[in-house]
């Protein structure tokens, strides 16, 4: 059990005459019942703080959950100890009076180099090398040699001999010093001496009797050996403190009687759960929360399947041959009654001949009814029935006889939102979509080693500027006392010499007096033997051009960077949502879609915020001394500048349609002209422009 203040700490009893039907609140990890949720989170909260210890490794700062897990994995490597070594390393820990680290490391040395009965290791025979079992060591007073059996491939003992000590050779150790002493931990019970569990000891015939020398500190209490000097140690410190806190009177200052007086009373740490969050007089001035816009088209409980469905659609749509629509386009076409509606059947025919590509379940089910393998407009219903007849689909099944008729737009918005989800799950499960995100993941690694290249080149370009730089100003100041006056400099040697400087000085903002000083006296001298005609002018000058439109050519570090970026951006396939805020609404934003998107706990309810004013109200009104809002809080900054902006694209976008619609309305009964067509309606007009021929 894990240790909390070097302690276990006692479970809560369970509520006494609990009715078998009333609600209680369970601990997960520890089974823990309560009635009152108060208690149940206070409970929950103290698990949750890293003030945890692993009993068996000694790791501290750990969450009741992480102590654990390290326990569950110390105990698995403790029993994955060899056994014929454990009798001899409990025989070496038992009573020793040494400290921890210095047990382990004497025990790790000696196991490493010595000898003993039942130790496997290899040994040399007839000039080969092979895999033995030390079975008895024969010590005669002057030589020691020991008899071995060999082992087969199948660890079987064939033939037994008489080795020598050179010609056995060790084996590394079969565990490491973390091992050894988890299994010290675990295989004792007291640290000073080291006393082995009582039923370990037995079993591998340890003895239990302290020896004489330790008979006057060790007692026995409960059928276990305890030390009484520790206990005394203890003992005498504890008088002396009180004797010293006597002697010093009333000389404690008032913080300490405070805590005397309130010994439970600790500074609360923050981040805590949010629903233990109370306001405070220290806490800024919290933004109230902006209302959520609750406007779809589709029953709420069905928005979530609508978005999955338009962000499966959206990942893989060169996959399926199917040309992008936006999200409004798929509610709108969902929610629409006619029955045969391009971006319907271009949907729903798409997924369809996918799984029939992957040769699964659903290509032998058309196979068998003999279909024709191209889905086309007069035949894409009688493929969905049979899909929905080919699993045992309760709910969906009694709906086959509408689209058979030819009347799925007939259907509810739920209905075909569920036919899609489960079309889509189906689809998950194809060899193609799975060699599609393989394929995906290797660009994605390939695009983050590029980007660390680029990054390590652009440092050592860095450090390559500042060595220039250094060179660079001393030359120059070689140059204003005058030792340098060499006329044979052409004009284009100077300029070039001055381009340099002044990309170094841009590179590592060098002090502006010393530059332009530079640069006037580079000047006055390139002017000088221009009147005097060098005869190099013409090709520096065409270098200095060809050096510009180079510069020019190469993109700049940051632009590289955010281009690498996006393109990793654009290859990832999972949609995470940004966090949750105290009640558990969990928060999403989609590359492709222009809002921010809010689900409650129990995904029944949607909203979403589609202003940059009300982004900005949200971030406000987030409280960061809660976990869960501390984490929303620091995604939505992480990203803010993208969900703005895109909230923006849809304002504008939105004010220039009602601009439209406004202008149509206008529009004199004279003019023949035909109005433009209305973002509304765009569903109607959509084409599969990626369709297969």
């Amino acid at each position: 059990m894990p240790l909390y203040k070097k302690k276990p700490l006692s479970m809560s009893e369970a509520p006494k005459d609990l009715d078998p039907h009333e609600p209680v609140f369970q601990v997960r990890f520890t089974k823990e019942l309560f009635r009152d949720y108060e208690d149940y989170l206070k409970r929950v909260n103290l698990y949750r703080q890293r003030v945890w210890r692993c009993k068996v490794t000694g790791k501290s700062n750990l969450t009741y959950e992480e102590a654990l897990v390290s326990e569950h994995r110390a105990t698995e490597n403790v029993q994955q100890f060899p056994k014929d070594l454990m009798p001899r390393v409990l025989h070496m820990i038992q009573f020793s009076t040494s400290t921890l680290n210095d047990l382990v490391n004497e025990m790790y040395y000696k196991l490493q180099e010595s000898l003993f009965e039942g130790l496997e290791l290899q040994g040399r025979k007839d000039d080969s090398v092979y895999s033995c079992k030390i079975l008895k060591i024969l010590d005669d007073g002057n030589t020691v040699q020991y008899q071995v059996g060999w082992f087969d491939k199948d660890k079987k003992i064939i033939d037994s001999s008489i080795v020598k000590a050179e010609d056995l050779i060790h084996k590394k150790r079969p565990f490491s010093r973390r091992v050894l002493k988890e299994f010290i931990k675990e295989s004792t019970y007291q640290t000073s001496p080291w006393v082995v569990h009582e039923n370990v000891a037995k079993k591998h015939g340890i003895m239990t009797e302290p020896p004489e020398e330790m008979r006057d500190i060790l007692t026995l209490q409960n059928g276990r050996i305890w030390s009484t000097k520790k206990k005394w140690d203890f003992q005498n410190s504890k008088i002396n403190k009180k004797r010293k806190e006597a002697e010093n009177g009333n000389l404690e200052g008032p913080d300490k009687k405070i805590k005397k007086d309130n010994p439970n009373a600790e500074p609360v740490r923050y981040p805590i759960d949010d629903l233990l969050v109370f306001p405070a007089p220290d806490d800024p001035i919290f933004t109230e929360r902006p209302p959520l816009s609750l406007e779809f088209n589709v029953p709420m409980n069905c928005v979530g399947d609508l978005l999955m469905v338009w962000d499966f659609c959206c990942t893989f749509g060169k996959l399926l041959h199917l040309w992008p629509f936006s999200l409004d386009d798929l509610e709108n076409a969902i929610c629409h009654k006619d029955s045969n509606l391009t971006l319907i059947v271009e949907l729903h025919s798409s997924i369809l001949q996918l799984l029939i590509k992957d040769e699964g379940d659903y290509f032998l089910v058309t196979r068998d009814k003999k279909r024709k393998s191209k889905i086309r407009l007069i035949n894409w219903a009688e493929f969905l029935c049979d899909f929905v007849e080919m699993r045992d689909r309760e709910e969906l099944s009694g709906y086959v006889g509408t689209i058979k008729r030819g009347h799925y737009g007939l259907l509810e918005a739920h209905i075909k939102l569920r036919i899609l989800r489960e079309l889509v799950a189906e689809a998950l499960g194809t060899d193609a979509i799975r060699v599609n995100l393989e394929e995906r993941v290797e660009q994605q690694q390939a695009l983050a080693a590029v980007k660390r290249d680029e990054a390590r080149r652009q440092k050592e370009e860095l450090l390559k500027m500042e060595n220039s730089d250094n060179k660079g100003t001393a030359a120059g100041n070689i140059v204003e006392n005058g030792s340098r006056n060499d006329h044979s400099m052409t004009l284009s040697e100077s300029y070039v010499d001055y381009v340099d400087e002044v990309h170094i000085s841009d590179k590592n903002h060098i002090a502006e007096n010393r530059e332009k000083k530079h640069y006037s006296y580079i000047s006055a001298e390139a002017a000088k033997k221009l009147r005097m005609g060098d005869g190099c002018n013409s090709e520096g000058m065409k270098a200095q051009r060809r050096g510009k439109d180079k510069d020019k050519e190469t993109p700049k570090p940051e632009a590289t960077k955010e281009h690498l970026e996006r393109e990793i951006e654009k290859l990832s396939v999972r949609t995470n949502s940004l966090g949750k805020d105290r009640n558990h609404n969990r928060y999403w934003f989609f590359r492709r879609e222009r809002r921010l998107f809010v689900e409650s706990s129990d995904s029944m309810q949607w909203g979403y915020y589609s202003t940059k004013e009300e982004l900005d109200a949200l971030l406000g009104s987030l409280n960061p001394k809660g976990e869960r809002e501390r984490g929303l809080k620091r995604q939505l900054e992480k990203y803010y500048n993208r969900i703005s902006l895109a909230l923006q694209k849809r304002s504008k976008d939105i004010a220039q349609k009602v601009l439209l619609e406004e202008n149509v309305l206008r529009r004199s009964t004279r003019v023949r002209a035909q109005p433009r067509d209305s973002s509304a309606t765009a569903f109607l007009r959509y084409k599969n422009k990626w369709k297969e021929n």
